[in-house]
């Protein structure tokens, strides 16, 4: 959608709709780093919509009430996210912001990703014990105890680091420091940069994971607002938010994860780059000790001019995502690209390394 056609959209729901009143009502995990992304959100729909006024509610999901049990281990898919797509279901909010890496690849009927927003550094940090400042993972003692709820972190970094020990640690980002800093329990945590950069933490970062370490989660620095797909008020509105880049490499990440049928239950990671108009997306799965793994490369051409496409592309969803000001045929690429590359791990036997991995983690 055009921005004089969004705008046009938002001036003729001034009347008795859902925009009415001018109150937008923003729904968000009480996190204080899930409250400091939905502000960030909030302000750059502020800036762009003066005349409305943004409400912020807060709740808390399952994800943030079970603190004893490693995420893997719950057997929910929507961890982080159905308390607030209820919220959104009973028209107590207008739109909620989750990270991306919450939401699971199929949403629930009637919801709709409509903005993407420009992804922070995707990557994965170590933050270490003041004890050991100034080291690297490589230079920790042999059985150093490295804390990380991810088992897509340790399959790789086991593989990677064999000499050191991984254990979950489980809270939010306050929680996992303090246990960190004040506890002998941890060497050294593992947590997502973008996380640590919208904190203010940056200082506490001594060692940026490249892709060669570690592979980060499929959606991972990105943050999404997830709306009703019918309130094609509030979907002209947060569209404005979406980056284009970043829809295109989630896209590609959330094909190839719904593919592989993967999930926090299982390894499997992802590293995206846009260049020169070509979209590079690797894809590995790993067994949950890391010593067997597939991994590969496969790339597209996204560079598809608006003029090419042909119908309304308002409703047209991509895994989950609704980018009409984004070319149709770009998506489609992506989407593409993700699903073929699954479908390349799953002939070299991704499935059974999945399942094994299923498996191994129910039983413990």
């Amino acid at each position: 959608m055009s921005v004089a056609m969004e705008n046009e959209t938002l001036r003729s729901s001034q009347g008795e709709n859902s925009l009415g009143k001018q109150i937008i009502r923003v729904g968000t995990r009480k996190s204080q780093l899930a409250r400091i992304q939905t502000d960030s959100v909030v302000q750059l729909l502020r800036e762009r919509y003066p005349g409305f006024r943004f409400e912020t509610v807060g709740m808390s999901t399952t994800g943030d009430k079970i603190l004893d049990t490693a995420l893997s281990k719950i057997g929910e898919k929507s961890l982080f996210t159905k308390e607030l797509e209820n919220a959104l279901e009973r028209n107590e909010v207008d739109l909620v912001v989750h990270s991306l890496k919450d939401l699971p690849t199929s949403l629930p009927p009637g919801f709709t990703i409509g903005a993407v927003c420009k992804r922070e550094n995707p990557h994965d940090a170590v933050v270490f014990h003041p004890k050991n400042s100034g080291k690297t993972l490589s230079s920790l003692p042999e059985k150093s105890v490295i804390g990380t709820s991810s088992l897509r972190r340790a399959a790789q970094l086991k593989r990677k680091f064999p000499q050191l020990e991984f254990r979950d640690i489980r809270g939010n980002l306050n929680t996992r420091l303090k246990k960190l800093d004040e506890k002998e329990d941890f060497s050294a945590i593992i947590l997502a940069a973008a996380g640590l950069k919208r904190m203010g933490w940056e200082s506490r970062i001594e060692q940026v994971l490249s892709s060669e370490d570690c592979l980060y989660a499929v959606g991972q620095g990105a943050l999404a607002v997830e709306v009703r797909a019918k309130d094609q008020e509030i979907l002209a509105m947060v569209s404005a938010l979406h980056d284009e880049e970043t829809v295109l490499c989630c896209i590609a990440e959330r094909a190839f994860m719904r593919r592989l049928e993967g999930g926090c239950s299982v390894p499997v990671a992802v590293s995206t780059v846009l260049k020169d108009s070509q979209l590079y997306l690797t894809g590995a799965v790993y067994s949950l000790d890391g010593s067997d793994s597939l991994k590969e490369t496969m790339q597209t051409g996204v560079n598809f001019p608006p003029q090419k496409e042909e119908g309304p592309n308002d409703d047209v969803q991509h895994v989950g995502i609704t980018a009409g000001n984004v070319p149709r045929y770009a998506q489609e690429a992506a989407e593409q690209l993700g699903v073929e590359l699954a479908n390349l791990l799953l002939s070299q036997g991704a499935k059974r390394i999945l399942r094994v991995a299923r498996q191994l983690n129910d039983a413990r």
